[in-house]
């Protein structure tokens, strides 16, 4: 019985989690990567076309999680503003992935 309980309580903890990180991943594939590329280096035909930013670098990776939220939800020179479309937590989880390029 315990056993069982344990496992649900895993279940319900760790699946959301697991889920939205394939979300963050999908999210970012779909929405990011045709500008600022898979890897996040922005070596794209049109991240080299607008500048975007690579988002493991030192300028991107400084920003504090707020301010990446928000240039994410408001847009920055040619990025478009995605806070109509995304919720305040698919934002969060982009920042999370983002901060997974430092150094790359």
């Amino acid at each position: 019985m315990k056993s069982r309980s344990l496992f649900a309580f895993l279940l319900v903890v760790l699946f959301p989690a697991a889920l939205m990180a394939e979300d963050a991943a999908a999210m970012f594939n779909s929405r990011c990567a045709p500008c600022h590329a898979k890897d996040g280096s922005g070596k794209t035909p049109m991240g080299k076309k607008i500048g975007a930013k690579a988002l493991g670098s030192a300028e991107v990776q400084k920003l504090s999680d707020a301010d990446l939220a928000k240039v994410i939800s408001n847009g920055k020179g040619k990025m478009p503003p995605f806070g109509t479309k995304l919720s305040p937590e698919q934002i969060g989880e982009l920042v999370k992935l983002i901060r997974s390029f430092a150094g790359k």
